[in-house]
């Protein structure tokens, strides 16, 4: 399905006046609105290949009807949601799952989209058909040599494929751990993962970067080889300047001070991108900033002033994406939600006021600090996201107008109500 551009701007027209009462409200509030616009319409989150199907859980899965059933289909929706938001102008491929039979051709359709080739996933958390390996006991930290060679080298492999479509970045998630005290030895399965990762160092391109991602648990639940940042940062440190952690929100057990972490990880020069969800109870992958909208704004806030202290560009220096499963949701609509609440997020803490806070953390004046985030926090901003989606040509409100369009029946209607996305 297309949409095409009139069918925007008729859109647009209905809620234009509106939008401008809204507009002229909070720029007189807002004093440097323009140039925080100007960063929206700038900043850019990619969309995870994986994620344009219905997820589930291990009980049961329902789909949406019309999903993608390839590459191509998958880069036609993600088309979909760049034209609605303006701000989804990448894919993230995960590899078997989205291997490219014609690369010229995927190119030129991502192009025809408007649509980059983000970071590269690795797959090495499952068994393909007629593999000789299994990674039921690991994969990268795998006590037979065998097993590592065989995961190193579809890690190489991915590096290959993700050059000849432009990415410049892999991602590599590791399932590997163990359920039982006394089934690894910690120490080993850390060499031992070491030792695959540099030989996937040694293969990348010299302007590539690896993202070496952690999680504290799931599906292994005594431990993870890479457990959480600490872990994840030894790593990246030794391998090397193009070596970096990736955050994932959902990858921390309760409680955990994120905003802290990334502060770190951006003093250290070490945090190479981030993966937005959300979650209640632990790694939920629900939709960015639906349970706590509050610690996405404050993250946010610790990236631009991280950011801003090392003259870091917003949009090319670190790595954006969504990583989230859509059980009962329309997933493209999830989508659409995650993307505005992160957008949202990335308004409020470009509008906090620096200076401000600077001087009064300054002093130890503790509540006016506290004062100056939650006024950041507490601004609607959304009239600054949706002006910057107009000045892009996108959809005042994307999920008003993918139902007014009726994407979601058209897609049925195209490729049948049974389909079941490519990878899930």
């Amino acid at each position: 399905m297309k949409l095409e551009n009139y069918q925007l701007e008729s859109h647009n027209s209905d809620l234009l006046a509106k939008h401008e009462r809204q507009l002229d409200f909070i720029t007189s509030e807002i004093s440097d609105a323009q140039s925080i616009i100007q960063k929206l319409v700038d900043f850019q989150i990619a969309i995870p290949s994986w994620a344009l199907g219905t997820g589930g859980t291990r009980f049961g899965r329902f789909s949406s009807g019309g999903e993608p059933r390839n590459l191509e289909e998958k880069i036609e929706d993600i088309g979909l949601l760049h034209k609605l938001n303006g701000s989804s102008g990448a894919i993230s491929l995960h590899i078997p799952w989205d291997v490219a039979d014609n690369t010229n051709a995927i190119k030129a359709l991502a192009a025809q989209h408007g649509l980059r080739f983000d970071a590269m996933n690795s797959n090495t958390f499952q068994d393909q058909p007629d593999q000789a390996q299994s990674y039921k006991f690991g994969s990268l930290q795998h006590v037979d040599k065998a097993v590592r060679k065989h995961a190193i080298d579809h890690n190489i492999e991915v590096i290959r494929q993700g050059v000849e479509l432009g990415s410049k970045a892999l991602t590599v998630w590791l399932a590997d751990g163990s359920c039982f005290p006394g089934q690894l030895n910690f120490r080993k399965a850390f060499q031992n993962t070491l030792e695959s990762l540099r030989e996937i160092y040694a293969a990348l391109p010299n302007e590539w970067k690896i993202f070496v991602e952690y999680k504290a648990f799931e599906p292994n639940f005594y431990s993870t080889t890479v457990g959480d940042w600490g872990q994840s940062l030894l790593f990246a440190n030794k391998l090397g300047p193009k070596a970096y952690t990736l955050v994932d929100l959902g990858h921390h057990l309760p409680n955990a001070n994120i905003e802290q972490i990334v502060s770190l990880l951006l003093m250290e020069e070490k945090l190479g991108g981030f993966h937005f969800n959300d979650s209640k109870y632990g790694d939920d992958d629900l939709t960015a900033g639906s349970i706590k909208p509050y610690q996405l704004f404050l993250i946010f806030n610790e990236l631009v002033e991280g950011m801003d202290a090392r003259g870091m560009d917003h949009r090319e220096d670190l790595g954006w994406m969504i990583d989230a499963s859509h059980n009962v949701k329309d997933p493209l609509e999830d989508l659409l939600q995650s993307v505005e609440a992160i957008m949202i997020a990335y308004a409020q803490a470009l509008s906090v006021d620096r200076v401000a806070l600077q001087e009064a953390q300054a002093i130890n004046d503790v509540a006016r600090s506290q004062e100056i985030l939650q006024q950041a926090f507490r601004t609607d901003v959304r009239p600054l996201v949706a002006e910057a989606r107009l000045r892009s040509g996108a959809a005042l409100s994307p999920l008003e107008a993918f139902r007014k369009f009726n994407v979601r029946q058209e897609l049925i209607k195209n490729r049948g109500a049974k389909t079941v996305a490519t990878g899930l």
